[in-house]
């Protein structure tokens, strides 16, 4: 177990459609902003674990997490009915790939997120470093209600923050709601949608584009920007205009 930290819970925020967010202090190793760890349980015996992508910045005191109960047997439950003080589980080191270091400049960043996949980003944002070689980035949260915009106020504050530079577009998929785009990323980038609502182009000259989420998002939006907008993913041998993360 030298590979895990022990947690404490120290604030934990219940919203509906079962999503909730845990802080947890734990000595963990440094982390690049936008990567994950892992976060683990012993239920009945059995040591189970989970990755989980950082919301918090690298320097910040306690480790924040966005979830979603799933209501299976599972983790997620196990997580979901922790309280303040309860011990958890932190793998120290992190991992992942989603992040500012093999990113090639660009004028335009786009961060496309669904539901608790905002979390990276957000890690990223609140940050800062790195981010003053683009001149422009676009942060779009996707979720199924508008209520389901659990972080809506951070990112409005981080927009006011960056004074102009980033550019906050959130999208409702079963209802229409003012001042939103309607329907899926991917349809939002083939129809012209999303463009046009942030008024930035999606270009393989300008544009660089990051992207978690759920897995069919994740390989319909790809399929799109490469058919539509002619990005090509990054890969080991070459630093291209599509950088995704997909750990289930």
């Amino acid at each position: 177990m030298k590979s895990w930290s022990i947690g404490k819970i120290t604030e934990k925020n219940s919203w509906e459609n079962f999503l909730f967010s845990l802080s947890i202090e734990a000595s963990v190793d440094p982390f690049i902003a936008g990567q994950f760890t892992k976060l683990a349980l012993l239920v009945n015996g059995k040591f189970i674990q989970k990755p989980y992508s950082y919301v918090n910045p690298p320097n910040s005191k306690n480790l924040e997490f966005y979830l979603v109960n799933t209501q299976s047997i599972g983790l997620s439950k196990e997580l979901f009915n922790l309280k303040i003080g309860d011990a958890i589980y932190v793998r120290k080191k992190s991992m992942g790939n989603l992040t500012l270091q093999k990113i090639p400049d660009r004028k335009v960043l786009w961060m496309l997120s669904t539901g608790t996949a905002i979390g990276p980003f957000l890690s990223i944002l609140r940050f800062k470093n790195g981010l003053e070689r683009f001149n422009k980035i676009v942060l779009v949260h996707a979720v199924r209600y508008s209520k389901d915009l659990n972080y809506l106020s951070l990112m409005k504050q981080l927009e006011k923050e960056y004074s102009g530079k980033l550019i906050l577009c959130t999208v409702v998929s079963r209802e229409k709601v003012q001042d939103m785009l309607f329907g899926r990323i991917p349809y939002l980038i083939q129809n012209g949608n999303l463009e046009n609502f942030t008024k930035v182009n999606l270009d393989p000259k300008d544009s660089h584009v990051m992207i978690c989420g759920n897995p069919e998002m994740i390989k319909d939006t790809i399929k799109i920007l490469e058919k539509e907008k002619n990005l090509k993913k990054c890969s080991n041998e070459f630093i291209n205009h599509i950088t995704f993360e997909q750990y289930w």
